[in-house]
């Protein structure tokens, strides 16, 4: 195949494709969003040296490296556009408000556990944790803070786990808050200080498996933004099924701000708060940060 001429995707080609993505990520790629399979994987089949797409599902579903092709497939199908601080006026919620109840409320205990789910290259977790810092601060180390960071994409958790970034992540940043909290690199650069990267730790995950989640425990807060606009009403009710077995009683969940489980869980309910997009168990008690 000519690497200039991307072949075109037939409407059972691209059927079976979304499929099995569907069935493997639980990402829905409805007809009209064709096009973007076909911009996104053109190049891909050309350094396979593949001629069309049936060639490419079958090495996709039959291959020996049927595995790794799938998460090279996703890794190009889906876009991780995120940054540090993203949405910080739902951020300021969390640390603000939500947080200092929280430390309230495991003051005994003083374990506090964080689930960035669909976490992408490491920029939300490490929010997270420089938030934890600030507000902690010489309390740290009496407490046993877990971020947990999740993602199904190896690539962009390998990217995490580096820790490394450009000016764009940290494009809405405090220039403050990127003298404390990293280390310039060449190339302008910047990796998070290590002590705050110890804070997190990244493991894969897809979303579609509600036992791994389970394994995890339950969390204080979870994370989860800008996620469900890719899955439609069936998957979105999986995931906010699972959200709602491993959220605590207490406990926070955090979407996206074009995102909403109206009409999807029973147990999960808005939170009053102005700009938080966020949810809490239904009746479960919402107090005043002091």
């Amino acid at each position: 195949m000519s690497t200039t001429t991307r072949p075109s995707m037939t409407e059972a080609e691209f059927k079976r494709l979304a499929d099995i993505i569907y069935q493997r990520s639980g990402i829905h790629f409805p007809e009209n969003k064709r096009y973007v399979l076909e911009s996104r994987l053109g190049h891909r089949l050309a350094e396979l040296e593949i001629d069309n797409y049936t060639q490419y599902i079958a090495f996709l579903t039959m291959g020996p490296y049927q595995t790794d092709e799938f998460q090279e497939m996703f890794n190009r199908i889906t876009i991780n556009e995120t940054s540090f601080f993203r949405n910080e006026p739902q951020l300021e919620v969390f640390e603000k408000q939500v947080l200092p109840l929280l430390l309230e409320a495991r003051a005994r205990t003083k374990r506090l556990r964080l689930w960035s789910a669909a976490c992408s290259s490491g920029e939300e977790p490490y929010t997270l944790a420089i938030m934890l810092e600030r507000t902690l601060g010489v309390r740290l180390g009496d407490w046993r803070i877990e971020i947990l960071a999740t993602d199904i994409s190896a690539k962009v958790l390998k990217a995490a786990q580096e820790g490394v970034y450009t000016n764009y992540a940290l494009r809405s940043t405090n220039p403050l808050i990127l003298q404390r909290y990293f280390q310039a690199m060449p190339a302008g650069a910047y990796r998070i200080r290590p002590d705050i990267a110890q804070m997190v730790r990244f493991e894969q995950h897809n979303l579609k498996d509600r036992l791994a989640a389970r394994r995890h425990g339950t969390f204080d807060v979870i994370f989860c933004r800008n996620v469900m606009i890719y899955f439609d009403d069936g998957m979105k009710k999986q995931v906010a099924q699972m959200f709602s077995e491993t959220l605590a009683d207490d406990g926070y969940l955090f979407i996206g701000h074009s995102e909403s489980l109206r009409g999807l869980n029973d147990t999960l309910e808005p939170t009053p708060i102005p700009r938080a997009f966020c949810y809490r168990k239904r009746g479960a008690e919402l107090k005043k940060a002091a």
